[in-house]
């Protein structure tokens, strides 16, 4: 689409669960809205993982940033990744468009959920807003981002 563009510019890192090793649990991002981007990709790693862990993600949505009417958004989770099904350093991706969202009931925020199950995984996982509708996608990311080269 534009061949000059630098991936930094077409890629915000809207929200961001940091590399650890995730005990069994739910651990999701906060809600980040997606009316700033035309869509968004989820990105969840996996490395190691303990004997019989268990590692899904899902994408919900709600009405704002406290999570209003908060729900799973339809057909947006990964297949369980196991420690007995080699699921270990691995990604899974999920895309999300805006109109996949229930936006006539005002749902335009997102979230990313991963729940661990079992024993201890070490994951980490992104949510991505891909390009943006007005401004460069640099001036959208987390106030984590340290540096662009």
């Amino acid at each position: 689409m534009f061949p000059n563009a630098k991936g930094s510019e077409q890629l915000s890192i809207l929200a961001t669960l940091d590399p650890g090793n995730q005990a069994p649990g739910v651990t999701n991002t906060g809600w980040v809205s997606l009316s700033t981007h035309h869509g968004l990709l989820a990105l969840v790693q996996t490395g190691a993982l303990a004997t019989g862990a268990t590692v899904d993600a899902k994408l919900q949505q709600a009405q704002d940033t406290n999570g209003t009417g908060a729900k799973d958004v339809a057909g947006k989770s990964i297949a369980q990744l196991t420690q007995a099904s080699n699921g270990a350093n691995r990604q899974a991706l999920i895309n999300l468009r805006p109109e996949e969202l229930d936006v006539n009931n005002g749902f335009v925020f997102v979230r990313l959920v991963v729940t661990v199950a079992a024993a201890a995984a070490n994951t980490s996982a992104q949510l991505l807003g891909v390009n943006p509708r007005l401004a460069s996608a640099e001036t959208a990311n987390q106030a984590a981002v340290a540096q662009i080269v």
